[in-house]
């Protein structure tokens, strides 16, 4: 297993985990293109494709040559870093990618000069919100938002100063 940056030529493979990686969240809790046009399980190659113009640097994690997980880090100033679109496709789940994953983000926001990882999750999804939690992660609030069918809850993780 190596994490390392993605290519342009290698984001439709991208979005596709990501699609499918999100498909198993969406079907949990219902959600569909109607309902929750903006969920990951719908992004479409040219909404990956913008994020990344928009300055997301984005991460693959490859078995081989083989793309089975994906993560974006985004930049939002003042050594903040967002953290998006944490995939694994669900063949490959409970063999700690995920962490891997995360781990290689923690060190990238160190090695960038950053200070803090936020995300935003379901709040709903307590396993989610849990495995984020046992992995250093600090609950910070919730927001309803209208045009969203779930609870939005806000997290972040500082590094150890």
């Amino acid at each position: 297993m190596e994490i390392r940056p993605v290519t342009a030529k290698q984001l439709p493979e991208c979005a596709d985990v990501i699609r499918k990686s999100f498909a198993t969240v969406a079907q949990d809790f219902g959600f569909t293109r109607e309902n929750c046009p903006g969920h990951p399980a719908f992004i479409t190659n040219k909404q990956l494709e913008s994020k990344i113009n928009d300055g997301c640097r984005s991460f693959g994690c490859f078995v081989g040559e083989k793309i089975i997980g994906f993560v974006s880090l985004n930049d939002k100033g003042g050594g903040v870093y967002a953290m998006n679109s944490v995939s694994i496709l669900p063949e490959c789940r409970h063999f700690k990618y995920g962490k891997a994953l995360l781990d290689f983000c923690k060190a990238k926001v160190e090695e960038f000069g950053g200070i803090r990882i936020e995300i935003e999750i379901i709040e709903e999804n307590t396993a989610l919100k849990d495995w984020y939690i046992a992995n250093g992660f600090i609950h910070t609030e919730t927001k309803r938002f209208e045009y969203l069918p779930f609870i939005v809850g806000y997290m972040k993780w500082d590094l150890p100063i």
